[in-house]
């Protein structure tokens, strides 16, 4: 079924303000997306009527509270997939989890020597902490390169994978688009006897997401990025991995048992959610997975799809060899991400110009220095699509390059 745009629009109360006297353009969705609604009222419910801390107290509210928190995890293990609630952790963002992983799989798990096989493409979030890593360790980071359209080179995959402990790759990159095919390179990592990490900050909220068909051993995503609130994330691994991992945080919620000789952590997946979680935010995400199941995640992606083909030909059209837009040219090898570098405009100067038209994009290096790097700048400007916009919302980005043109020109 094709996606009601406008009945969308009407789910999220920001996008009826205006903004320097224009409708609010709001297209920095792969930095953090808008929420509707549904979310911000049962939040606000639970704090009115509900609010108490998980798995402590036996009293009317906090059985409730604890109810619902659980029930939030359960539906966001169906969400993507999943089998198990014990195979699901709570985490601030996709961030803390793959540093749960460096920290708790890795530091069990690496010796000097060992290799860590990355991308060119990866988020900070997927670098940092491997990096810190190998300073600590002495580890080997390999990393998978990236042909002219923002394509990771794998005709030599299975040569690269040799020696490798574990793969760390984004589903789909936050600059330039690109779905990578987890898939594949999960199942030449595993032949090889090497672990997978996805980062799944920009799939899970547009792509129906199922972990067994990408058959990866942990994949971490983000509340903020799809429709609900911030300060929550996951990290979905098998359990037979969680069980060995030694704790990531120490205090209170993740033990069993304390003794001033030693502790015995809790089952999973209490085992790594130390001390009092974000128990608004959970049932907020929840219900965001919900609100997203609920309009449907394969028309989600056909509209994103037509939008990104529109809006790519509309930019193509209009300004030809003056834009250059980074990522796959192929739409079904991407997603609804548009990084681009207008004539010699800063991009920072053009982001100021579309505010002053209700636009809002993202400038910058998108926390992937290394990638601009490869792609021979130092920050492009990041026109993100999801659920709510529509081809009103592009030609008002494709007319507000044109007044940044004038003011520059």
């Amino acid at each position: 079924m094709a996606l009601d745009v406008e009945r969308v629009k009407k789910d999220f109360p920001i996008l009826e303000q205006q903004v320097n006297g224009h409708r609010l353009v709001y297209l920095d969705s792969a930095s953090s997306s808008q929420k509707p609604l549904t979310v911000l009222e049962t939040m606000e419910r639970y704090f009115e009527t509900t609010h108490a801390n998980v798995h402590r107290g036996v009293y009317t509210i906090a059985e409730e509270a604890t109810r619902l928190y659980e029930e939030a995890r359960a539906k966001l293990v169906a969400f993507i997939g999943g089998r198990s609630t014990r195979e699901l952790i709570f985490t601030k963002n996709v961030t803390e989890a793959i540093n749960l992983v460096a920290y708790a799989w890795g530091r069990a798990n690496l010796a000097p020597g060992d290799s860590v096989l990355l991308t060119e493409m990866e988020h900070h979030a997927n670098l940092v902490p491997w990096l810190q890593l190998s300073a600590e360790r002495d580890i080997n980071l390999r990393y998978l390169r990236l042909d002219d359209e923002g394509r990771l080179i794998l005709d030599d995959l299975e040569r690269e994978v040799e020696g490798v402990k574990l793969v760390g790759v984004s589903c789909m990159s936050n600059v330039l688009g690109t779905l990578n095919p987890v898939r594949h390179i999960a199942d030449v990592a595993h032949a090889a006897g090497a672990l997978v990490l996805a980062d799944a900050a920009q799939y899970v909220p547009h792509l129906p997401c199922d972990i067994t068909d990408l058959g990866c051993d942990f994949l971490g995503f983000t509340g903020h990025k799809m429709v609900g609130p911030t300060g929550i994330g996951c990290l979905w691994a098998r359990a037979e991995l969680l069980e060995t991992m030694p704790i990531f945080l120490g205090g209170g919620e993740m033990i069993r048992d304390v003794r001033l000789d030693g502790f015995t952590p809790n089952e999973l997946p209490w085992k790594f959610e130390a001390g009092t979680p974000p128990i608004a935010e959970a049932i907020g995400l929840g219900v965001a997975a919900d609100y997203l199941s609920g309009i449907g995640m394969d028309a989600i992606r056909a509209h994103e799809v037509s939008l990104t083909r529109y809006a790519m030909d509309v930019l193509k059209e209009r300004y030809g060899a003056d834009l250059v837009l980074y990522g796959p040219r192929s739409v079904s090898e991407r997603g609804g991400v548009l990084s681009f570098s207008y004539k010699d405009i800063h991009p920072h100067d053009l982001s100021q110009i579309f505010d002053e038209y209700g636009v809002c994009v993202r400038a910058g290096h998108h926390c992937a220095k290394p990638l601009m790097r490869r792609l021979g700048v130092g920050a492009t400007a990041r026109a993100s699509l999801y659920l709510y916009n529509d081809e009103a919302d592009v030609d008002a980005l494709v007319d507000a390059i044109a007044e940044a043109d004038r003011v520059f020109s």
